[in-house]
């Protein structure tokens, strides 16, 4: 009996995330207040700090030690506000929702945590974890990035629809994920707060992976701003035109149109000759472009 009414909760568990990831908005709250208030209170169990794992699909690399540390104040005053949500593994436990929180706990000098067990499939490990960091912690841009294209990938959807559900701009979808093309030296500067957002976009819009680490570097050397950025990357144009300048000239139909697709598909874009010429980085970003274009590839 004790096992079928387990399996029942798991099933009504497993539909309620079904649900909420098939709806119009995602909201981790939903899930988290749906836990909770379907655990009877002698289900929150008290569990070792030391015998929890991070989720394998936490986004959040790097955690804000000011940020930890008011926390941790504020549970020596007032205890862990929420029970962390966790999955048995053989070793332990992993953490679904609530990293912080055990992080934090654990700074407080504290040994356990409020916990409710779940058993929870990879796929909705990865599902919540990657909202609740969107939409409760301050992720780094390239942590956002990376979460928008996991739940693109796993739940199979558009940048549109992510953007709906998500309450965003698609501009901002597309703009995130196009950091994704930077070289992996200079996402690292952004993840560590090195270079911020602003320096990243501006970068992401070159397309040569040692003139793009070449100024990062000399962002981080010479603390340019982002306007000195811009201005030295239209400077490095400026040069590229003059190099060309004995080139023939594109009609300015051409250069509207090439304007106009370089915006929607965020990437170089080029015609002559009656033909289109579409650039890409890897794979991965030759099916964000497919992708932009609904273009379904079997």
């Amino acid at each position: 009996m004790k096992e079928e009414n387990n399996n029942s909760k798991r099933r009504a568990l497993g539909m309620g995330l079904e649900q909420l990831f098939n709806s119009e908005m995602l909201d981790f709250n939903q899930v988290e207040e749906k836990i909770v208030n379907e655990t009877p209170k002698d289900e929150i169990v008290e569990i070792n700090l030391n015998e929890l794992m991070s989720n394998p699909y936490q986004p959040r690399k790097v955690f804000d030690d000011e940020a930890l540390k008011e926390l941790a104040d504020s549970i020596k005053e007032h205890g862990v506000f929420q029970p962390i949500i966790v999955k048995k593994s053989v070793k332990g436990y992993n953490i679904i929702a609530g990293e912080r929180r055990a992080k934090a706990s654990l700074l407080a000098g504290k040994e356990t945590i409020p916990a409710i067990i779940r058993d929870f499939s990879d796929d909705e490990m990865m599902q919540v974890a990657l909202l609740e960091n969107l939409q409760r912690e301050n992720l780094s841009a390239i942590e956002e990035a990376k979460a928008y294209k996991s739940i693109i990938e796993q739940l199979r959807l558009t940048q549109e629809d992510l953007a709906k559900k998500l309450g965003k701009s698609r501009s901002h979808i597309t703009n995130m994920l196009g950091l994704l093309r930077l070289p992996l030296t200079v996402q690292d500067m952004v993840l560590y707060g090195k270079i911020s957002m602003g320096h990243a976009r501006t970068l992401s819009k070159l397309e040569n992976h040692s003139q793009i680490e070449d100024l990062a570097n000399k962002v981080v050397e010479e603390n340019l701003s982002v306007r000195s950025l811009e201005e030295l990357v239209a400077s490095n144009d400026m040069k590229k035109t003059v190099e060309v300048k004995q080139k023939k000239s594109k009609p300015s139909e051409y250069k509207y149109a090439e304007n106009a697709i370089k915006d929607k598909l965020g990437t170089k874009v080029s015609i002559s000759q009656n033909k289109i010429k579409i650039s890409f980085v890897s794979p991965e970003d030759l099916n964000r472009i497919l992708e932009i274009l609904n273009i379904n590839v079997e």
